[in-house]
């Protein structure tokens, strides 16, 4: 029985250098908006403060990041599996520090599925969400991306940055979908071949993914531990 997912999507508001290396480094980021999306809505449902003319605020008040949490808890309990790509690493770590509800990133974040982590305890190497995408079919806009949303916002240029969270949430709940589907998951090397990992039963969640042995990554100069994921969890 296929799940109901739900595909969950950030973008951080902290402008940083064009060499910015690792993103949590520079925290506190502030996150400016969020999406999700899943199969049964029309659109992307999208998420962002507002000042008191109504315009799009800064970045998002830790009260709102509160109920939008308060959401996905409520959208779990509906029987949705919230899905992102990097969510554990990335997404729920900045939620739990901007909004102040640590324990229940953390329980939101253990019981879904991450795509990029489940790949990365299989293989030992992440996977990003254009790769992913061109696989199937699907690209990326070429004109934005997660490093530039922040000045956008700055600029007034909201809608540009809701239109790119949401559709990131489309395609990762496609790519999620699809490769459920065939039981396989591919991505585009950077050579420009089609790489693949078989998922038989389905992607697992956060929680079941972590059971799964450590791959060989001996050939690797620097790889990566399973704490650069999981560090935050305590």
């Amino acid at each position: 029985m296929t799940r109901k997912y739900l595909a969950f999507d950030i973008e951080t508001a902290k402008i940083l250098p064009n060499v910015a290396g690792d993103l949590l480094a520079h925290r506190p980021l502030g996150i400016c908006c969020a999406a999700t999306f899943a199969a049964d809505q029309n659109k992307p449902q999208l998420f962002y403060s507002t000042n008191s003319d109504g315009a799009p605020a800064a970045k998002m008040r830790k009260e709102d990041l509160a109920k939008f949490v308060d959401r996905l808890l409520e959208q779990t309990c509906s029987g949705y599996t919230i899905v992102t790509l990097n969510g554990l690493g990335f997404d729920f770590d900045v939620l739990a520090e901007e909004s102040g509800r640590f324990d229940d990133c953390k329980e939101l974040a253990l019981s879904h599925v991450d795509i990029m982590f489940h790949v990365f305890c299989g293989k030992g190497f992440g996977i990003g969400l254009n790769a992913a995408a061109n696989a199937i079919g699907l690209g990326k806009p070429a004109d934005v991306d997660g490093s530039i949303a922040p000045q956008l916002w700055k600029d007034g240029e909201h809608q540009r940055v809701l239109d790119y969270v949401g559709q990131d949430c489309k395609i990762t709940l496609e790519v999620a979908v699809t490769s459920e589907k065939q039981r396989i998951f591919r991505w585009v090397t950077k050579r420009g071949t089609i790489s693949t990992f078989e998922i038989p039963s389905g992607w697992l969640s956060v929680k079941e993914s972590m059971k799964l042995p450590l791959p060989d990554t001996s050939w690797m100069d620097h790889p990566w531990p399973r704490s650069k994921f999981t560090a935050w969890l305590g």
